[in-house]
């Protein structure tokens, strides 16, 4: 990445990542340097709208690392009554306030690149709906009749439904084996316009008004469920201090909590510092400023069981 010429050169990866260029390489780390240069953001957030049984409506960007619940949170379905979840976009916020001084946001992507070992009709149904058709699927395993296998989807299958692995060994659904059947970093590749609850605005160019950020990590303990913060330079400073276990996704492995700064390490296109000071330069009169959160869904109790 040369992000003061605007240019990404990559070879011989295949990580995805490396590999499909509009993603991270373009619409994080070149758009970040875009933005601070023009005024603007481009963050790694989902975006979703939630609409209360009254019918109000309120547009959500959420900022979590790698494999923290990024898609499953802008595709979820909601337990309470009369609540209602819509998807705008599961993993890239590009926003500008507007002449009104509302934050509008829009999703710069066509589709979902999502972790596939653990998606499943339970875990996320939207997800997996997503990807039955016009979808490539990445280092998973493939059933002898040609339908998609990873961990997760036992319930699925019969326990006898012969698979071959992503290493491309023949085996059972329910037999154990020493490795994953699929890697656990393979994924799913779809177009958004699949999802069952895709946004009828998510193509609108004047983008979706935000009200709420949140950020979030994988914190076994310590942090609270929820909190907010009391300001935007409050939420700045819980935005810069967001940590996580590190995932599949990382190159740090094991149970090593990693700082990751607005869920942005691996993807700042420019010096840090430059970054916050930038986020705090985004507070001016007139701009309604959006509520900052910081949530973890990740706490484990006295038991080890989610809080």
């Amino acid at each position: 990445h040369i992000p003061d010429d605007r240019l990404i050169m990559s070879f011989g990866s295949g990580y995805g990542g490396n590999s499909l260029l509009g993603k991270k390489c373009f619409a994080l780390r070149i758009a970040s340097r875009i933005a601070y240069d023009e005024g603007w953001m481009a963050e790694h957030m989902l975006i979703m709208s939630v609409t209360n049984p009254k019918g109000e409506e309120k547009f959500v960007c959420a900022a979590f690392p790698s494999a923290c619940g990024k898609t499953n949170m802008a595709m979820l379905t909601p337990s309470l009554p009369g609540w209602k979840i819509m998807c705008v976009g599961d993993d890239i916020a590009w926003m500008r306030f507007n002449d009104k001084g509302e934050l509008r946001a829009i999703n710069p992507e066509a589709g979902f690149f999502g972790v596939a070992p653990g998606t499943n009709h339970k875990t996320n149904p939207n997800a997996l709906e997503s990807c039955m058709k016009n979808s490539v699927l990445t280092n998973v395993a493939e059933t002898d009749d040609g339908r998609f296998f990873w961990e997760g989807l036992e319930s699925e299958y019969e326990s006898d439904t012969k698979i071959t692995t992503w290493l491309g060994e023949k085996t059972t659904v329910g037999a154990k084996t020493a490795t994953p059947k699929a890697h656990p970093n393979s994924r799913f590749c779809c177009p958004a316009s699949q999802c069952p609850i895709i946004h009828p605005k998510w193509e609108d160019p004047a983008g979706v008004p935000i009200s709420v950020f949140m950020f979030g990590g994988r914190r076994p303990e310590g942090i609270p469920l929820v909190f907010e913060a009391r300001s935007w330079r409050h939420g700045v400073m819980i935005g810069a201090q967001v940590k996580s276990e590190a995932t599949a996704a990382a190159e740090f492995k094991g149970r090593q909590v990693m700082h990751d700064p607005m869920a942005m390490r691996p993807f700042m296109g420019y010096n840090f510092g430059k970054y916050l000071e930038h986020w705090l330069s985004l507070e001016k009169p007139g701009r309604h400023m959006p509520r900052i959160f910081h949530v973890n869904w990740f706490r484990l109790d006295s038991n080890g069981r989610f809080a």
